[in-house]
């Protein structure tokens, strides 16, 4: 447990840091985050320019049981593995979540 709310704490740090401040429009960035089941999200929603409905999963982690963070969703050009590894997360504790298990082997991650 202690793990994982180490892992929960960079995940929440690394989210804030990409949170955009958008002062005068109505797009917004939010974080979501579920304690319980230990899923975080950096959601991206509002009107653009007034004309067009935004809403984006910006990014999605989840911690399982064995401590293991699952990237789900990069809806980004950052490689944000190389921030949870600057962080001392081990690439045997992160799975790319979004590659096929079969795949999974050839990350230089953890498959599962």
């Amino acid at each position: 447990m202690k793990k994982i709310k180490h892992y929960e704490k960079i995940i929440l740090e690394i989210l804030q840091n990409e949170v955009i401040e958008r002062p005068h429009s109505t797009v917004e960035d939010i974080i979501i985050t579920d304690n319980r089941a230990h899923h975080y999200q950096l959601i991206r929603t509002g009107w653009e320019d007034n004309q067009r409905f935004v809403y984006t999963i910006v990014f999605h982690f989840h911690i399982d049981p064995n401590g293991k963070i699952w990237l789900l969703q990069n809806n980004t050009d950052i490689p944000i593995t190389d921030e949870l590894l600057r962080r001392d997360v081990p690439a045997s504790d992160i799975v790319l979540g979004f590659h096929p298990p079969e795949y999974r082997q050839y990350t230089g991650f953890a498959a599962a």
